[in-house]
């Protein structure tokens, strides 16, 4: 048995060498007064453990250090839950363990497992001392002996990684608060004709109190972080299609929404109830596709029932390029930074007329977004695109 240590090199969590090196004796402390074969300390992030660093038979056991793995199929939920005890002797012979994927793919035969906790008391991640064959003299006492070892670790663990977690928790709870009080506000920026300036329809933009997050992006991201990504969507989706009827006659709503909210039988059930032309949606980035067959599957009834489909940063990337391929919109949003100082750009300009052109061939209509001054806005007219929003055409604003 090698005593070699293994540590998380990522950026998320850099100890220093103090910090490290105490961590890694008091592990080896551990395995070897335990007689295991590997110790290791683990910190929680949203769902997920990462093992940081791992003293003992590391490769022999594939331990995953470094990498995230799901809570949910590991021990740790389990013990932290009540559901598994903190000392295991044999993982191929317990009614729980023995049918665990984990057991199999980390050679399972004994465990011992306790919390280390952050300054809040709050368990932030786990010390586990493991081997490949069972241990029928692990007990109590060896549980009691580990939490020692875990309340001198949890003195060397003031990482990013417990802060990032408690920055997370401190998210998820500004967010639960949002979606308590319904405190969302929708303003509304106004998509025009570039040729005569006539508003053809508007944007519903989510807006949130300055206190609790600096912008929309930072709050649908600790959403999303936090588990409660579609709740919100669906929150500014309810208060966006509030004002539906309150706009001038003849332009159309457009809303913003990830592809895992549109997966989501609530969500559209609220849009067919409010399906027609004057409702328009547009697939956000906030979450990756992972299955376009379903995608188009879920947006199949909502294009039957007349709701129109627009793709967002036309030109940014693959992903965006993915979007219209699969998704075949109605509307393709140019991206913010082709129309920054287009004018002046002649690659950007020979892009937006091609992707105008496209637009054309496919039945598609173009909008460049974040027109922010009026050669962005010449030039483009010149290249033939149509509409278009930003500042310098009309700041989202409140309907009246």
């Amino acid at each position: 048995m090698h005593a070699a240590a293994h540590e998380l090199e990522a950026a998320s969590w850099q100890p220093g060498p103090a910090d490290l090196g105490e961590i890694e004796r008091l592990l080896n402390l551990a395995r070897i007064h335990l007689s295991v074969e590997v110790a290791w300390v683990s910190a929680f992030t949203a769902d997920q453990q990462t093992i940081c660093v791992a003293t003992g038979e590391v490769e022999a056991m594939d331990i995953p250090v470094g990498q995230g793995t799901e809570l949910p199929d590991s021990y740790c939920t389990r013990v932290l839950a009540g559901a598994l005890p903190a000392v295991i002797s044999d993982a191929r012979r317990h009614p729980i363990t023995r049918d665990l994927a984990v057991t199999r793919d980390l050679h399972l035969g004994s465990y011992i497992g306790v919390p280390w906790r952050g300054p809040d008391g709050i368990p932030a991640g786990m010390v586990c001392c493991v081997s490949r064959h069972p241990d029928p003299t692990l007990g109590e006492h060896t549980v009691r002996y580990l939490a020692l070892i875990a309340d001198l670790i949890s003195d060397h663990m003031d990482s990013p990684f417990a802060q990032q977690r408690h920055a997370m928790e401190k998210n998820r709870r500004s967010v639960q608060a949002v979606l308590d009080s319904r405190a969302v506000r929708m303003v509304f920026q106004p998509i025009v004709r570039l040729h005569d300036h006539h508003t053809v329809g508007f944007e519903a933009l989510a807006r949130f109190e300055p206190s609790m997050f600096t912008g929309p992006d930072t709050a649908f991201a600790a959403a999303s972080h936090g588990g409660l990504g579609v709740s919100l969507e669906l929150l500014a989706l309810r208060q966006a299609l509030h004002r539906l009827r309150d706009l001038p006659l003849g332009t159309w709503l457009a809303v913003n929404l990830s592809a895992e909210a549109l997966l989501d039988p609530e969500v559209r059930d609220l849009l067919l109830a409010h399906a027609g032309a004057d409702l328009n949606v547009e697939v956000t980035e906030h979450t990756q596709v992972t299955d376009y067959d379903l995608l188009i599957d879920a947006l199949g009834s909502l294009r039957r029932a007349g709701i129109q489909l627009s793709v967002d940063d036309a030109g940014a990337g693959y992903s965006s390029l993915q979007h219209i391929l699969r998704l075949r919109p109605d509307l393709i949003k140019l991206d913010i930074n082709l129309v920054r100082d287009i004018d002046t750009d002649p690659v950007k300009a020979a892009l937006a007329h091609s992707l105008n052109d496209f637009a054309h061939q496919i039945g598609a209509r173009l909008i460049a977004e974040g027109i922010e001054t009026a050669a962005e806005h010449a030039h483009l007219r010149g290249i033939g695109v149509a509409y278009g929003q930003g500042y310098h055409l009309a700041r989202p604003a409140v309907l009246p």
